[in-house]
């Protein structure tokens, strides 16, 4: 394969990294915001929030583009033992869910129906950490 697929493979995992650094922040935020009484901060985090929610998924595309790209065009876990590819493409799909979870929230905040408290959302903040290691994993040690 040559430098092309390197550079393919290098920007997949920038914009990874960019898009996973929002779906760690995001919903800490949301913590912040289902604990808050002052209706000026939480408009502040609302608005952080709209922003980082937007740029994430910006930087979501190229990330997932790029992705097809080393899959479909490179071959990058076809043939035989390419167990870990469906199982990191599954853990996408699930990120892509999660994603579109955190806009969801994001829309009930600004509603002003927020029926969780910040402890769910502690719990939700760790859901992309464990996918990461998870992927981490599947894309280094390629087990199965």
């Amino acid at each position: 394969m040559g430098s092309a697929y390197l550079y393919v493979k290098a920007f997949h995992i920038l914009f990874v990294a960019a898009w996973f650094a929002g779906l760690f922040y995001l919903p800490r935020i949301y913590v912040n915001m289902a604990q808050e009484t002052n209706p000026q901060v939480l408009e502040r985090l609302l608005g952080m929030s709209y922003r980082l929610y937007r740029f994430m998924t910006i930087l979501m595309v190229p990330a997932v583009i790029l992705g097809l790209i080393l899959w479909l065009y490179y071959g990058v876990g076809k043939g035989p033992g390419s167990g870990w590819m469906h199982a990191k493409l599954f853990l996408v799909f699930i990120l892509l869910g999660y994603h579109h979870a955190c806009g969801s929230i994001y829309k009930k905040f600004k509603a002003g129906i927020n029926k969780r408290s910040h402890v769910w959302y502690r719990w939700f903040n760790e859901v992309p950490v464990i996918i990461f290691l998870i992927v981490s994993i599947l894309v280094v040690v390629k087990p199965f």
